[in-house]
């Protein structure tokens, strides 16, 4: 069993004994200290929190549990039910509400659950205020309200309509262009609320066909839910068999977008948001920003429009705080996390498939031309799963004074540059793993790239492992 408590939120896996698993014992725990830090920010004797989950089948017990528990405290709950993670953040601040839970363990198996917290802007809770979460849970310092005290629930299903609506009215939407190009889509859902959502999406803005593939919400995935090449074979083999112009995959709480072009071949998760990048800033004054393990093909449309890429560390809550600093109009993560924020400040599948599916009406291009009219960079993501007692900072550590000579950034673990290549290092903020992305002109020369610093972080520590 697995329990990660972290300034992210809470992600474990479900059952076990309290602090092994996400067993209900936690689920209470960090439920009723994020409610606390709540109240003794606020020093409102009834605050108004916005719920909303993926389908995962652990969902409906987790959310008893929140619900319960914040009830318990004297919250005003408003819950969504099933709901994208984007549109909860938008129904946070839509609500006037002072905060916001989110039950997902976003691209997790199944077995996994988590409480993603939200401040009053909808947006990820600050490492400040995530490690008085901790503080709290581990003090047990919260007090529950007496009887006449007590809050209330009430449910809200109008949050996804809302939601579209809102990317609807953007004028960098164009519903009349994407209808008069009779697109047929394949939406591959994994059967969460994504099969709720995209299909409503998509029919809004005017797309002539949806194929539905895994688009039942039951929560029963029927593959691994992370968006990856491996994981999407199902909906590549759909796209061709019905002659679709597009292939759309997300993952169980709608965050994370990835693309198929008309010959069953994938866009790449990484081009996603360089291709709705190129349409915003074709149309919008600012830079972009993404994260250390994103492809340097978002610096090179950037240089196209006249702008600059800028570089935060891996992490939603970085990318935004770097967005408000240079005022970039979209940013995002490299995979497939598109920012927009004159709509919100989250990650947002439905606004990226809306961008892009305006940008391939107007480009006159097919998905598969449009990809090829950008720079071809590859990617090979690999990770290390953490052994206890392991030194992952002293093997990073060693890695860097190894290349000390190199440009390198420390920002987030360790990025070294090699000319028009990369290297980056970093410990999961949400799994036990070390992920080390490399990113080359070809797949073949990031592989190698990849290996040749696995093998000697293999060889480091050897080196430095203690004598039997």
């Amino acid at each position: 069993m697995t329990l990660i408590r972290s300034i992210s939120g809470i992600r474990g896996t479900i059952g076990g004994a309290p602090g092994e698993g996400l067993s209900p014992l936690d689920v209470v725990r960090y439920t009723a200290a994020f409610g606390t830090l709540i109240k003794n920010a606020g020093g409102k004797a009834r605050p108004r929190l916005v719920l909303g989950r993926d389908a995962r089948l652990s969902g409906p017990l987790v959310a008893d549990l929140v619900r319960g528990t914040l009830v318990g405290l004297g919250f005003e709950v408003i819950d969504l039910g099933l709901a994208t993670t984007p549109t909860v953040e938008m129904a946070v601040p839509g609500e006037g509400a002072d905060a916001g839970i989110i039950l997902t363990a976003s691209h997790n198996p199944a077995q996994w659950n988590a409480l993603k917290l939200l401040n009053a802007r909808g947006e990820f809770i600050s490492a400040a205020d995530g490690a008085e979460v901790l503080r709290i849970a581990e003090g047990d310092a919260y007090r529950f309200a007496e009887v006449d005290d007590l809050g209330s629930v009430r449910t809200d299903d109008t949050w996804t309509r809302k939601h579209i609506e809102a990317i609807l009215r953007l004028d960098l939407v164009d519903v009349p262009a994407i209808r008069a190009k009779g697109f047929r889509v394949v939406v591959d859902a994994v059967n969460s609320v994504g099969g709720i959502a995209v299909p409503q999406l998509l029919k809004a803005l005017g797309v002539q066909e949806v194929v539905e593939l895994y688009c039942e919400p039951t929560g029963r995935f029927p593959h691994n839910p992370e968006p990856l090449p491996e994981h999407l074979t199902d909906l590549c083999a759909q796209v061709q068999r019905t002659q679709a112009h597009l292939g759309i995959s997300v993952d169980p709480d709608v965050d994370r977008l990835a693309l198929v072009c008309e010959d069953g071949s994938l866009f790449g998760e990484e081009y996603t948001l360089v291709a709705c990048a190129d349409h915003v800033l074709a149309h919008r004054p600012g830079d972009t920003v993404s994260n250390l393990s994103s492809t340097r093909a978002l610096d090179d449309v950037a240089q196209r429009h006249g702008r600059t890429r800028h570089a935060s560390a891996v992490g939603e809550v970085n990318v935004v705080e770097l967005m408000r600093k240079v005022g970039a109009p979209i940013g995002g993560e490299g995979n497939g996390g598109v920012i927009l924020s004159e709509l919100h400040y989250g990650r947002d599948a439905l606004a990226g498939i809306a961008l892009f599916l305006t940008l391939l009406a107007k480009s006159g291009k097919s998905a598969l031309e449009l990809r090829r009219s950008y720079p071809d960079y590859f990617i090979s993501k690999n990770k290390i799963e953490l052994k206890p007692g392991m030194d992952v900072q002293g093997l990073v550590d060693r890695i860097g004074a190894r290349y000390k000579d190199q440009p390198h950034s420390t920002v987030d673990g360790l990025r070294i540059e090699f000319g028009k290549e990369w290297v980056h290092l970093r410990r999961s903020n949400t799994e036990p793993i070390v992920r080390i992305y490399a990113e080359s002109d070809s797949a073949a020369k990031a592989d190698a790239l990849a290996r040749r610093i696995l093998s000697e972080m293999a060889e480091l520590s050897a080196a430095t492992a203690p004598a039997r």
